[in-house]
């Protein structure tokens, strides 16, 4: 890359790094972190130079693919990382006296020049055992990235994750992130926000996210602004413009007119309506005229909720305006979205409102993504769902379990053993290739030593199982993929960085490259990630000679 490509790079994503989470700084740390620094440093190994891999060993949510995401936080944790005085102070009264003075002064002038960040791409689909970054560097500085690093990525890539496969159950329904109150804590609902969005959601209610990341903010009112209303004589105003101009009309008188005439049309009783709530739905109509949308559910949607929805509907659509339509947030939902798109189906063909047909249906709930898929069984009308709980605490699986692994020192491979075969680390400095077939479908990620020559188009490549010797196939690729690239080096931003929409977008993209069977809800098929022979016979040469010899007696 050329230096006037790494100083564009550098001030396109400049503006976009002004929003620094404070809470990420060097302190935001394990202890062991910096206890083993000072053991290094001790050691004299502050020249050591070191090779770590970040990646997960299972996928989440018993599915078969997860989301990358946390690149960018990563990124701006690497461009601020420095001790400050109050930080150094700190460590000094928290470790113990017999610390070496120099020590402090040697972690005061520590910054992350000398490191060099590789990472997938933003948004990209990632499976188990692949380095979602590779970080190059001196040791004692890499070792401290180690645990911030994990808690920017694991979340974000869980949360992403979470949010792509509710919008595969949904399809093309709109969903909106409304977990603010339910998250972890301020950052995790922040986090969720952000992260929801990257997976597909296409709003929230989190204000604040919507100011700092420019994602679309949605909501409606709480029940609580229902019930603030017990009859009509409680309006303090109800009067309102045409939406063409002209003189004040009364939208109270409208509304009662409108419901009388319901009544008749859908045979219900209209004094089971409840006129707290119709004066309620007339106050917030009055407040938000080109944006009604009521919660229908504080009484009884059928007898109540709907009736007077419609008749302050009918009001404003009397006066030029158009509503958005309801949210419903409990009940039999299925049902009452079929019950609900009647109503507006038999309003807009009696009275010749061709839009009121299609007013928005949505359902909240304690919603989760079996109940979207439950939904779909049952046919409902639903055109869009508010999910909180679930969404932003991960319920189905709380944690991805990312690791941070040493895999080479001062160019001498390093390997972790394991009798649980599935946490031996694979060592050596790694490249990895995602290889397609002619369809566009992603058939394989290849791991290979960085020494290796890159697989080729319409070359043969044998891949095989990295514990299991005999599972092997050969693949001939249509496309090859290098799947890390270079992200930070001498201490800058070397590649610019996607905004959120754009990694929203390389979501979609990427899971369009996946096979169906992969994706599904159910027993999905699980991705293939193999190894080159060359690194297969690596791993093995060194697992043989790091493992102990037992004896029988």
């Amino acid at each position: 890359m050329t230096e006037n490509t790494i100083i564009e790079a550098y001030h396109i994503t400049e503006t976009r790094l002004g929003h620094h989470n404070r809470i990420v700084q060097p302190l935001l740390t394990d202890l062991y972190q910096i206890t083993m620094a000072y053991a290094y440093w001790k050691s004299g190994k502050t020249k050591d130079f070191s090779v770590f891999d970040l990646f997960f060993r299972k996928n989440p949510f018993q599915g078969e693919f997860t989301i990358f995401a946390g690149l960018e936080e990563s990124l701006k944790f690497l461009k601020r990382f420095h001790y400050s005085e109050s930080d150094i102070e700190y460590l000094r009264q928290t470790l113990p006296d017999t610390i070496d003075d120099e020590f402090f002064d040697y972690l005061s002038k520590l910054n992350t020049n000398d490191v060099t960040l590789y990472a997938v791409e933003e948004g990209s689909v990632v499976f188990p055992r692949v380095p979602l970054m590779r970080i190059e560097g001196p040791l004692i500085i890499v070792q401290l990235l180690e645990t911030t690093l994990l808690t920017l990525v694991n979340y974000a890539s869980l949360m992403a994750t979470n949010a792509a496969r509710y919008r595969m159950a949904a399809g093309d329904l709109k969903l909106l992130e409304f977990g603010l109150r339910r998250a972890q804590g301020p950052d995790g609902g922040l986090s969720a926000s952000k992260y929801s969005y990257i997976g597909g959601f296409d709003g929230t209610s989190n204000v604040l996210a919507g100011k700092l990341f420019n994602i679309p903010v949605k909501g409606t009112h709480a029940h609580s602004y229902i019930t603030s209303f017990t009859d009509l004589t409680e309006l303090k105003t109800c009067m309102l413009i045409p939406k063409a101009g002209g003189e004040f009309r009364n939208v109270s008188q409208l509304a009662i007119s409108w419901r009388l005439k319901l009544t008749s049309l859908f045979k219900v009783v209209s004094m089971e309506a409840s006129d707290g709530e119709l004066a309620a739905f007339i106050s917030f109509a009055v407040a938000f005229p080109d944006g009604f949308m009521a919660l229908v559910d504080t009484y009884d949607v059928k007898r109540s909720g709907l009736l007077n929805f419609c008749a302050v509907a009918l009001a404003l659509n009397d006066l030029g305006y158009q509503a958005i339509g309801i949210r419903i947030d409990s009940g039999d939902l299925a049902y009452l979205s079929n019950v609900a798109r009647q109503f507006f189906l038999e309003i807009s063909k009696k009275y010749d409102i061709p839009w009121f047909a299609g007013l928005t249906i949505m359902a909240s709930n304690d919603i989760n993504e079996e109940t979207i898929l439950s939904l779909n069984d049952q046919g409902h009308k639903i055109d869009c769902f508010g999910i909180g709980t679930h969404l932003v605490t991960c319920q189905r699986q709380p944690a991805l379990g990312c690791v941070f692994k040493m895999v080479e020192l001062n160019g001498q491979p390093r390997m972790k053993l394991s009798q649980d075969v599935g946490k031996v680390t694979m060592p050596g400095r790694k490249d990895v290739y995602r290889l397609y077939s002619e369809s566009g479908d992603a058939l394989i990620d290849l791991l290979q030593k960085s020494s290796e020559e890159a697989p080729q188009v319409n070359q043969k490549v044998l891949c095989r199982h990295p514990f299991e010797e005999s599972k092997r196939a050969y693949v001939t690729p249509s496309k090859v993929e290098k799947l890390l690239r270079i992200y930070w080096k001498d201490g800058q931003i070397i590649e610019p960085l996607p905004n959120l929409s754009e990694i929203r977008n390389k979501v979609q993209a990427s899971l369009r490259t996946l096979r169906p069977d992969i994706k599904r809800n159910l027993n999905p098929t699980p991705f293939k990630v193999a190894v080159s022979y060359n690194l297969y016979k690596f791993l093995h040469d060194l697992w043989l000679q790091n493992a102990p010899i037992g004896e029988l007696s």
